[in-house]
């Protein structure tokens, strides 16, 4: 999802677009990877002393809620990024810097065929590793 579709979208589900609200999804959309609530909340403290915490929680659930980010536990501690608006795929990521690469590989297409008399709803697959960067680090 781009961070103009996230307007789009926050703005005729009839949320208001504030300078703040503008400003997390600027945070997601420059970088194609998962963030932690508090790496979010010190970037809004730089922009805005004095923010809460809640402030800054309750507007990436409402985001989450949406479908305008997406969300992992890495380090028992819930990750976002933007989105994926594109063709269905799985996520490879990176346990050090969260960095993300498309995984165009389903292991669906498989369990589906062992599960014939059950009803699917949904499914996620994540791989984590460490990237190229975070390993010669």
């Amino acid at each position: 999802m781009t961070q103009q579709e996230a307007i789009t979208l926050l703005k005729k589900q009839g949320y208001k677009m504030t300078q703040r609200r503008e400003d997390i999804l600027t945070f997601f959309a420059r970088e194609d990877k998962y963030h932690s609530a508090k790496k979010l909340y010190e970037y809004m403290e730089e922009k805005y002393p004095g923010i809460s915490y809640d402030t800054v929680y309750r507007n990436l659930h409402l985001y989450h809620d949406l479908g305008i980010l997406e969300a992992t536990d890495l380090h028992a501690e819930k990750h976002f990024r933007m989105n994926c608006s594109d063709k269905h795929h799985h996520h490879f990521i990176c346990n050090t810097c969260g960095v993300t690469k498309k995984v165009k590989v389903c292991p669906m297409d498989e369990v589906e065929s062992m599960l014939h008399s059950y009803q699917i709803e949904g499914h996620k697959f994540e791989i984590y590793g460490l990237c190229p960067g975070c390993q010669s680090a």
